[in-house]
């Protein structure tokens, strides 16, 4: 295990289907303007800070899961709640990657959405029956390749369109959601987080590979959310399109629109088994069957829940789970290790 090992890990599971096709951070930043940047700055640092906190807990205190860590924040008796809101909101966002796997198939490739995500729950059975390993292993590849792109496609946007002008543009109204997005997104990151980070840092049990993974791992998202933000603000019309990073590149730089769709696909995917391994280490728990038999559980009943159209699950689901996760994001900041 090395440092930017834990890091992968921590950007991995964070970036999922909305992160990665650009959706989730033109809901919460872009469509803000100048306020967006300075949301983005903020929620850089709470990653950073909070992330690192998180983890450095979970090892103090021996939490081996997300519902141990819960019942140390909030109390065992109001944990229980909190727990099964965590659980919901976990399935909830392991449907959405899912569904955003399908949509990139259907609206970008071409193929059938159903097929898309088949294969996408065949796949990912395939790597998590590795365990951590496979989980390694697949952000160890993926996260890099991810950070590279969106830095080439921020690049070129900054040369071929609008410059950094735009990024200073002011919102025709500020509205209460503008100033909540960086807390209630990362809010709502950090909570879902949880359920890999906790048994994670458990199991690594090395306090100082720890911290510095933690950090980069912070360091590198606001990395790739200031880059993918510059690139979103680069183009007009982006509100009803369900993948605009692709749009961008596409726009942008066609030689590159191919390789780039794989590194959406494999964003989505890190988070997919990401939370799929986190649900299984609890459903385990509690249930004592096999893990091959809960993954297939998990992935057919997040099959289901794909079949609802991705731009809406998005807009709709991941701002409500912000504002429920914010009580975990002020007392996470409150409470002393």
């Amino acid at each position: 295990m090395s440092v930017f090992q834990v890091a992968a890990v921590y950007v991995g599971t964070v970036i999922g289907a909305g992160f990665a096709t650009g959706k989730e951070i033109y809901e919460f930043f872009t469509q803000y303007g100048l306020y967006g940047l300075l949301g983005i700055i903020l929620a850089g640092y709470i990653f950073i800070r909070l992330g690192t906190k998180m983890m450095m807990i979970a090892l103090k205190h021996d939490l081996k899961n997300y519902m141990e860590f819960n019942a140390w924040l909030f109390g065992s008796r109001l944990a229980i709640f909190i727990n099964a809101i965590f659980m919901i909101m976990l399935i909830g966002v392991t449907g959405v990657m899912m569904a955003g796997a399908g949509g990139l198939f259907e609206e970008q490739l071409g193929f059938s959405k159903m097929g898309g995500m088949v294969f996408t729950a065949f796949l990912a059975v395939v790597v998590m029956s590795w365990g951590i390993h496979g989980l390694l292993s697949i952000n160890t590849f993926v996260v890099p390749a991810m950070v590279m792109f969106n830095i080439i496609l921020m690049i070129i946007s900054l040369f071929t369109l609008k410059g950094v002008g735009h990024l200073l543009n002011m919102p025709d109204m500020v509205s209460v959601k503008a100033f909540l997005s960086p807390f209630s997104y990362t809010a709502f990151n950090l909570a879902l987080t949880q359920a890999v980070l906790v048994p994670l840092a458990t199991e690594i049990g090395d306090e100082k590979l720890i911290k510095r993974g933690a950090n980069l791992g912070g360091i590198l998202l606001a990395l790739v959310l200031l880059s993918c933000h510059i690139s979103l603000s680069s183009v007009n019309g982006l509100a009803d399109i369900n993948i605009p990073t692709a749009y961008v590149m596409k726009t942008v730089a066609p030689f590159l629109y191919g390789l780039y769709l794989f590194i959406i696909f494999g964003e989505i995917f890190t988070s997919l088994i990401g939370n799929a391994f986190g649900l299984e280490r609890q459903l385990k728990k509690v249930t004592g069957l096999p893990s091959w038999s809960l993954y297939v559980f998990i992935l057919s009943f997040c099959l289901l829940i794909g079949q609802i159209d991705y731009g809406p699950l998005i807009s709709y689901l991941y701002p409500l789970f912000g504002y429920i996760s914010l009580s975990f994001l002020i007392l996470l900041m409150i409470k002393k290790e």
